[in-house]
């Protein structure tokens, strides 16, 4: 006589449920995942559609009036080009611009640019976007021919390699992000330098040496609630400390590059000290769950065999532990490299013409993209999109070397 077969019990009556609810989420998780891709690709779409298009310009002065003897004004040699500024500058800006750079060590090209700049003097009129630019081209031509008749229409890029190494300027198509760049990398070259060894170091302390006193347990609460704290109060303290109380040191003063009676501490290096306050409290946080992370197996081995507790943590903790530190870095010089508020509360200015330095006045391209579509003109809205798609490539690829020499890291061990 055969068996009877056992009853189904709870778990089996429940299988064919929790299986209908794990599609459901993994539907609902495809969809989240879905609607993040669009929205993504719904912003990249919208910022290379304001980088590229139609415009009307009007110069002040006909090139073609420029030209000698028949050959046209970009083909003119060095020394025609630097005769017709001088004849259409007065003598001091000129002089001002022979200062800067002498024209002897100007490129063609570059006196080329300072023609089409103070002489020329192309005037935006209207501007289209690349779809309007596509779709509508001939519309945009006979309305160009319409209300425009002195103007010449071009289809422009507002990306290009002139707008990162021109300087900033008055002038929309003269605009350039050369400043705003360095400014970033001075900005996040000083804050990685002093947060990431705190970071580490402060996160070293915490995991491997200090006690589980109330002391220590206190210290890890604040550090977790420094992170949560919003980025202006950090900008109002850079301001209080960095830019007032060390403004000798941060204006150069104690090193004689300036007077101490015109001193400013508005610089680069209390910028990007400042950002170092911002960003400590994330690397510390994500240090601290890296060193934990590392099985305590390889601690015992290590001091089982001799080693001091140094040795063991410099030659198999910390190996071990950098992938997940340098992640954690990487997310905060992401948010680092895109803050504005703390750097306007510091003194960062809007329009900066010339290449900053440790101690001197600065601007960021976070700074300069907020400042160029806070404008009604439609031409900085464009050139604003072209420097967002710079922001993105320059943040890219710090990123990409930071992953890079995480990976190579980790192969050794």
């Amino acid at each position: 006589m055969s068996a009877s077969p056992a009853p189904l019990g709870p778990f089996q009556d429940n299988l064919p449920r929790r299986h209908r609810l794990g599609a459901v989420w993994q539907w609902i998780f495809f969809a989240a995942t879905i609607i993040g891709i669009f929205v993504l690709s719904a912003l990249l779409l919208d910022i290379l559609n304001e980088s590229f298009g139609y415009v009307a310009l009007e110069a002040r002065v006909d090139p073609d009036t420029l030209a000698v003897d028949g050959v046209p004004l970009e083909d003119l040699p060095k020394e025609e080009l630097i005769r017709i500024l001088q004849d259409s500058l007065s003598a001091s800006a000129f002089n001002k611009l022979n200062d800067e750079k002498p024209f002897e060590e100007r490129s063609q090209a570059n006196v080329y640019d300072l023609v089409i700049e103070r002489v020329v003097k192309y005037k935006v009129l209207e501007t289209w976007s690349l779809w309007e630019s596509l779709i509508h081209s001939d519309e945009i031509r006979a309305q160009a021919a319409e209300e425009f008749p002195q103007a010449e229409l071009r289809f422009v890029s507002w990306l290009t390699v002139e707008t990162i190494r021109r300087p900033q300027s008055s002038e929309a198509v003269n605009a350039g992000v050369r400043t705003a760049i360095l400014g970033s990398l001075w900005t996040i070259a000083i804050t990685i330098l002093v947060a990431f060894p705190l970071g580490v170091g402060a996160a070293i302390y915490l995991e491997e040496y200090a006690r589980d006193d109330w002391l220590n347990r206190l210290i890890r609460t604040n550090i977790n609630n420094l992170a949560g704290v919003p980025s202006i109060i950090y900008g109002i303290l850079g301001l209080a400390i960095f830019v007032r109380a060390l403004e000798r040191l941060t204006s150069g003063a104690v090193f004689g590059l300036v007077n101490p009676t015109t001193a400013n501490g508005r610089t680069i290096l209390s910028a990007g000290l400042t950002l170092a306050l911002l960003i400590l409290p994330l690397i510390i946080i994500n240090a601290q769950e890296a060193i934990r992370a590392v099985p305590q197996s390889l601690r015992k081995a290590s001091l089982g065999i001799g080693a001091t507790k140094w040795q063991t943590i410099w030659a198999h903790v910390l190996p071990n532990a950098l992938p997940g530190i340098l992640t954690g870095t990487i997310l905060a010089v992401s948010r680092a490299i895109g803050e504005t508020a703390p750097l306007v509360v510091v003194g960062a200015s809007t329009a900066i013409s010339f290449d900053p330095n440790l101690f001197s006045r600065f601007t960021t391209l976070p700074i300069q993209i907020y400042q160029w579509t806070s404008r009604p003109q439609g031409e900085w809205r464009h050139l604003a999109a072209a420097a967002i798609l710079i922001l993105l490539t320059l943040l890219l690829s710090l990123n990409a070397t930071a992953i890079v020499l995480r990976n190579r890291y980790t192969k050794r061990f």
